[in-house]
């Protein structure tokens, strides 16, 4: 089969089509003929040698996928209600860029009626992390407020939409005035633009003065700072990414006094049970919205799975508005 390589550590360029051998699904699994592979930040920073691949997963990039069943573990299928010929959408710890993919037959979720491979892979990574850290992490609930850091990016776009599901008010920055406006498109309440306006002083004005409850942060280093100044009593920040960095200064007395929630998580690393039970949370409860349109896609572009190389330097530019994918149907 043909796959995407990191040749070396570097810019996209070591991105190289190549050629492997078909993998094989064994116990608990089943394999993917992969029509789309989406693209998220940390197969950049896998490519820049960054963010290594789990013991036992691929070296492959890609950690979503949608496509068509060919085979699996019958037992484990049949358990799950997939079969052979179903189209799904998976998570899976590496192997997305490639013609076929295995993936843990937990971690796969029917594509929604409507959706196409290129909108369905940009649903898996996204829409896992969002669950895990706005809704278990974070506890959001119907009427609280919530602050998303980078409300144009695919876990952004995710985020703005399953919020306003849950009856949510939603605050986003974004890096310039027309992703502004496409996170007000889809529905979050105020937008604010991080390079012409300080979004402390912004959440303050549009609270009057309370605060936010909730603060999904891709950033972290002085961010967490003003983020902490941001919060409500009792309010929580959920740190998903370290963009700004790994180091942060912040005033611990008002964490104390009031009674904020500092966490964070990263999934890749989580056993597959854990994934698993995030993928029936999700067929729940925000697969049914996917379905009546309640949330949508929201596809910047698909490239052919040969440019590789010319898709993650688009990511890396930072001017898109939500999901990248390789299409292997245009390869």
């Amino acid at each position: 089969m043909k796959v995407i390589e990191i040749s070396s550590f570097g810019a996209p360029e070591v991105l190289v089509l190549a050629q492997r051998e078909r993998p094989v699904a064994g116990a608990g699994e089943l394999l993917i003929r992969v029509g789309a592979s989406g693209i998220n930040r940390p197969d950049v920073m896998q490519r820049l040698g960054h963010y290594p691949a789990p013991p036992g997963a691929s070296d492959i990039p890609g950690l979503e996928v949608a496509g068509v069943v060919e085979s699996g573990d019958a037992q484990a299928m049949a358990a799950a209600g997939i079969h052979v010929g179903d189209r799904v959408c998976a998570l899976v710890t590496g192997g997305g860029y490639a013609q076929w993919c295995v993936a843990p037959v937990g971690q796969c979720l029917p594509v929604p009626k409507g959706w196409s491979d290129t909108e369905a892979a940009g649903l898996p990574e996204t829409f896992f992390t969002v669950w895990s850290n706005v809704c278990d992490r974070g506890r959001l609930q119907a009427g609280e407020t919530l602050l998303i850091q980078g409300g144009s990016s695919g876990i952004g776009v995710t985020a703005i939409q399953m919020a306003k599901a849950m009856g949510a008010t939603v605050i986003v920055t974004a890096g310039n005035d027309d992703k502004c406006k496409a996170c007000l498109a889809l529905g979050a309440d105020h937008a604010i633009n991080y390079k012409t306006q300080d979004f402390e002083a912004e959440v303050a004005r549009m609270t009057g003065g309370r605060g936010v409850d909730l603060v999904l942060d891709m950033v972290a280093g002085d961010y967490v700072a003003k983020e902490v100044n941001c919060l409500a009593e009792d309010g929580r920040l959920v740190l998903i990414a370290l963009q700004g960095g790994v180091k942060a200064e912040f005033n611990a007395g008002l964490v104390l006094r009031k009674r904020l929630t500092i966490t964070g998580s990263t999934l890749r690393i989580r056993p597959i049970e854990f994934k698993a039970a995030i993928a029936q949370s999700l067929l729940r409860h925000v697969w049914p919205l996917l379905e009546r349109g309640a949330i949508k896609p929201v596809l910047h572009a698909a490239y052919p799975a040969s440019q590789a190389a010319q898709a993650h330097a688009a990511m890396q530019a930072s001017q898109h508005v939500g999901k990248i994918v390789l299409d292997w149907a245009a390869l």
